[in-house]
């Protein structure tokens, strides 16, 4: 079995909902990365690439012809490259890296390149829905209750007795953190600049030239003017606009190796991929996976919680990081450092990569060893990978 090691990681900024972002497809905004990856890793050509695996969540309309085969197309691969595009929700990025791992692992591919892209201003979330009517069947709801999200969010708020406070604390810190990290140039590293002029459709209506950093930040947050939110899911509820994850758009992409890949085209690896798994959890509370997820990965890895230097778990909702945190006995010093989806967004299908992308990069910056990732998944998952640096 091989080992599988992270080469680079790279991700566009993020936009936010209807902002600069808007007016690029995601297999476009994808294609920026692919080649941005290639150019920072010249010992590589396209040809050389055994596969490219991309998450993305709602594959309608320009997202539906297999995001990963358009995305590469897009950039000038050679066709002799295959695409394959996954769906595990929130958790799709993330798994994309695992089904890079699997096929190095097995010898199946030396060089991988897998992530996300999802453009949410584009693709409304759900949108398949619409079209095609409700996702689940009278056998299914024959067994479970079957609520939405924030639902689930507020269900997670009652069970842990979190309150509205609790969580717009949690959310004024995502945005502080990431201040702090975006002002501080920790960022920098990760991301390539979009040249929106040059990628936009013609009818696109921006006219900013450029994204260069994450427009989902507000370094002005606060307690106060989060308590002024009307709530989203219940009248008397605590999740709001303001303490959820932000839809939003972009793209994040990770190179991964073999053993034999990096001695013959002289890659430098970053990290290895220790550890990964996805687990299934209660469809109606649906967002407690990254609990179980978490202590199953860190048994595979024969790791203990004091072991890991750097947690992050997708801030889907404040609840979720903040039971996780408390169901783990995890200070917040290692939980989400430079903050999480609630400040810098959560374009879905990217999400895992993004996360992971970010989690590399300042793990390096803080000498650590060993950081961990989850992610709760829609409809009861939960994704988890531990990764080392070396």
């Amino acid at each position: 079995m091989s080992e599988t090691y992270i080469v680079d990681a790279l991700r566009t900024p993020v936009g936010r909902y209807t902002g600069s972002l808007a007016g690029i497809r995601a297999d476009h905004l994808a294609a920026h990365v692919l080649n941005g990856l290639l150019q920072r890793n010249s010992s590589i050509a396209a040809e050389q690439i055994d596969d490219v695996i991309f998450g993305c969540v709602t594959q309608v309309g320009e997202q539906s012809a297999n995001i990963a085969r358009t995305a590469l197309l897009s950039a000038g691969w050679p066709d002799s490259v295959p695409g394959l595009t996954i769906d595990r929700k929130c958790g799709s990025g993330e798994v994309a890296v695992h089904l890079a791992k699997g096929l190095i692992s097995s010898g199946a591919a030396d060089l991988v390149v897998a992530g996300g892209a999802e453009n949410m201003s584009r693709v409304k979330m759900g949108g398949n829905r619409e079209i095609y009517g409700e996702a689940f069947g009278w056998m299914i709801e024959q067994r479970f209750e079957l609520t939405g999200q924030g639902e689930a969010a507020e269900r997670l708020a009652d069970k842990w007795q979190l309150s509205r406070e609790d969580l717009d604390n949690f959310a004024v810190r995502s945005h502080l953190l990431a201040a702090k990290a975006a002002a501080a140039g920790y960022f920098d590293n990760e991301i390539l600049p979009v040249p929106i002029k040059t990628l936009q459709d013609a009818d696109a209506i921006t006219e900013r030239e450029e994204l260069a950093a994450d427009e989902t930040i507000r370094p002005g947050s606060n307690v106060e003017k989060l308590a002024t939110l009307k709530t989203s899911f219940r009248e008397a509820g605590r999740l709001t606009a303001g303490n959820s994850s932000q839809i939003s758009d972009g793209a994040a992409l990770l190179l991964l190796a073999s053993e034999n890949a990096c001695k013959e085209f002289n890659l430098k690896p970053r990290a290895r991929v220790l550890a990964c798994l996805t687990v299934g959890s209660d469809p109606t509370l649906m967002l407690t996976g990254p609990i179980a997820a978490t202590r199953k990965v860190l048994a595979k890895a024969g790791l203990s919680i004091a072991d890991i230097d750097l947690f992050e778990i997708n801030e889907a909702f404040a609840t979720v990081p903040l039971v996780w945190a408390k169901e783990m006995q995890v200070s917040h010093e290692r939980l989400n450092v430079n903050g999480g989806a609630i400040a810098l967004g959560h374009p879905l299908g990217a999400s895992g990569a993004r996360i992971m992308t970010s989690m590399l990069n300042e793990l390096e910056r803080r000498g650590g060893r060993y950081a961990l990732q989850a992610i709760c998944c829609a409809g009861g998952m939960g994704t988890a990978t531990i990764i080392e640096r070396l």
